[in-house]
């Protein structure tokens, strides 16, 4: 995966590429962006190749393995953490089962960290298979580079609308929650009615997603769906529920989906850094106010009381419900 955009050059109808190492200059074209679509892409990241390519290695080592082998360590061995392998059709989006199969990570934790302890779901130890031993090392340095990227990324949105640029990291982020998936797609014939991910938004404040060459990835705009294929050296951004919800709809979450039609595998490597899961997310003290009319699902985030873990705990229920009937009536923890 090469780290250059390879003179890319957008057409009016494609997302802007916007460079995160001069953040001055980013926060404007962050503003445009996500008012327009919620959409944009990365670069001037700063992770190298080098680690992109190891971890794209690795990850197609594991989906080689046989099935048995990968459900050695599926997610049902994760508990509480939803850590681990799920095949194809076990995850729903929009209540349809997704032609995909993938991996689960996030933030490692041993047993004594204060989450673990206090039982807080998607929190504890990763699961990573024996069989590929390079998964392990590849998965978490790119977690740590990944989380600085979006630290970044969150500090041109805070400038973009007139907050101080460490307004993020220095409350919601502070403590972030992290997900990281690795996902890998089937070729769906060209006819299929089968998506690879339906339509859907993401839960907390920026995605940044690292994908392979051969696209699929789509985008709902007013004008209808938008390719957002591959750029060499770059990452896709979107931003999500939360952020919507804390800007009173003036950055909008978008609907996205994934339709893998290159005939090829296909893997994609999605990035979520959310708030704090324990922490309320109230609107923000600036921002535009609400100029996007009605969401695409009728759904009003500002009804949504409580912690942004109890909002990302019932999302992901749905998305693999049988998992979550395992851990509902354990509620959701609080820490302090």
């Amino acid at each position: 995966m090469s780290t250059t955009v390879d003179n890319y050059a957008p057409g009016m109808d494609a997302l802007p590429v916007i460079d995160i190492s001069d953040l001055d200059s980013a926060a404007r074209g962050i503003e445009t962006a996500c008012r327009d679509n919620g959409f944009f892409y990365v670069t001037g990241h700063g992770v190298p190749s080098s680690l992109t390519d190891r971890l794209d290695a690795a990850a197609r080592t594991f989906f080689d393995l046989p099935l048995p082998a990968k459900m050695e360590i599926a997610m049902a061995h994760g508990g509480r953490a939803w850590r681990g392998f799920f095949p194809v059709g076990a995850e729903l989006t929009s209540g349809v089962p997704d032609r995909k199969e993938g991996l689960y990570f996030g933030t490692e934790l041993g047993p004594d960290a204060p989450q673990v302890r206090a039982g807080l779901p998607l929190h504890g130890a990763n699961l990573f298979p024996e069989q590929v031993p390079d998964l392990r090392p590849a998965v978490l340095s790119y977690v740590t580079r990944m989380t600085t990227v979006a630290q970044t990324v969150l500090r041109g949105v805070a400038l973009s609308l007139g907050l101080p640029a460490g307004y993020f990291a220095e409350s919601y982020t502070a403590d972030p929650t992290v997900l990281f998936r690795i996902f890998h797609y089937p070729p769906s014939p060209p006819d299929s009615d089968e998506w690879g991910v339906g339509e859907h938004t993401d839960y907390g404040l920026l995605t940044l997603l690292l994908q392979d060459g051969n696209g699929g990835l789509q985008v709902r705009t007013p004008d209808g769906w938008l390719d957002a294929p591959p750029i060499p050296g770059t990452f896709v951004c979107n931003i999500g529920d939360m952020l919507d919800r804390m800007t009173g709809g003036w950055y909008r979450s978008t609907p996205h989906r994934v339709r893998n039609v290159s005939g090829n595998e296909r893997l994609s490597f999605p990035f979520f850094f959310d708030p704090d899961f324990t922490q309320q997310v109230p609107p923000l003290p600036s921002s535009g106010g609400s100029e996007g009319g009605p969401r695409w699902d009728g759904q009003d985030l500002r009804a949504f009381t409580g912690t942004y873990g109890e909002y990302l705990v019932a999302k992901v229920g749905k998305v693999f419900p049988e998992l979550f009937a395992d851990t509902r009536h354990q509620g959701v923890p609080r820490i302090g």
